[in-house]
């Protein structure tokens, strides 16, 4: 369904559903589903007519509450934090657009980050409100995002990845294992761990595989070529940890760094290098390759 608010400086407008239940006003239900945005915050967004349902129509916080449609207001965040790195452009046509995405930047608004993530700002650059990721890499990732900006065509190409019908290599700066027998095809059964945003392996039947090669070594570091069969949360991290050998600078794997500030001079040495596809509309092939590439500095 079509926001019935515009784009503001690259930031459409979120929208949550309102269910049926027994909230007696508007504001009772958004103070409770929303606990960490306060009520002065939803009165200011109401005051701006910046809280509306699917229809534009204005929500009154102190109405009575009535389920069963759409809402529709926009998230802001105060004190977000730079990110000092810019994405390149690589590629557009009517249906794509073709980024590196530098390492820090989520590919998504969410939590802490809003205006500084590749989504907002490529609204922004592009003037484009219908800008969607077809998928997705890690903050702490670099290298190459596609986005699908043709509504009419979107589906085509998620179908691409929902089909495994993409081929992705990325490049990993790891310790180097001279007794490890490359090139791997590694296998394993990954499931979520503690806290929920770490993954881990377990015993069963596997559900993740990344095949795995060495490109180059540098003494204790050696730069690995991986391409991931499945596409697990983690996979490429936990895979190579696994193996002895985790991402140079991972501060989740293979064991958690808690409370650890952000350093925006040690990226995580991982990088999303190249994808191929054929197009679903062109029937062409298609290859796009990072500009970026690993230093072991």
């Amino acid at each position: 369904m079509t926001s019935p608010l515009p784009m503001i400086n690259g930031v459409s407008a979120s929208c949550v559903w309102l269910p049926h239940g027994d909230w007696p006003s508007y504001a009772d239900f958004f103070v409770q589903r929303f606990a960490d945005v306060s009520l002065q915050t939803w009165q200011q967004r109401a005051s701006k007519q910046e809280l509306v349902d699917e229809f534009g129509v204005p929500i009154v916080l102190e109405a009575a509450y009535c389920g069963g449609r759409r809402a529709y207001y926009y998230r802001e965040l105060d004190n977000e934090t730079p990110i000092p790195f810019f994405e390149q452009i690589l590629y557009q046509d009517e249906h794509l657009v073709v980024v590196d995405k530098p390492h820090f930047l989520p590919v998504i608004p969410a939590g802490q980050f809003l205006q500084q993530t590749l989504l907002v700002r490529l609204k922004k650059t592009l003037a484009c409100q219908d800008l969607i990721p077809i998928h997705r890499i890690d903050r702490e990732t670099a290298g190459i995002v596609l986005f699908s900006r043709n509504v009419k065509t979107r589906g085509a190409y998620q179908n691409l990845f929902k089909n495994r019908e993409v081929s992705k290599t990325y490049h990993a700066l790891a310790p180097s294992r001279d007794d490890l027998h490359l090139p791997l095809n590694y296998q394993s059964r990954m499931v979520e761990g503690e806290p929920f945003f770490r993954m881990i392996e377990v015993a069963g039947t596997a559900n993740s595989q990344t095949y795995i090669e060495c490109l180059a070594c540098f003494g204790e570091l050696s730069l690995y070529q991986l391409k991931p069969v499945t596409g697990r949360k983690h996979q490429l991290r936990v895979h190579l940890a696994a193996l002895g050998m985790p991402i140079v600078n991972d501060s989740f794997y293979p064991h958690l760094q808690a409370n650890q500030k952000e350093d925006f001079s040690r990226p995580l040495k991982l990088l999303a290098k190249s994808i191929a596809f054929i197009d679903p509309i062109t029937k062409q092939s298609r290859y796009f390759e990072s500009q970026l590439s690993l230093t072991s500095d």
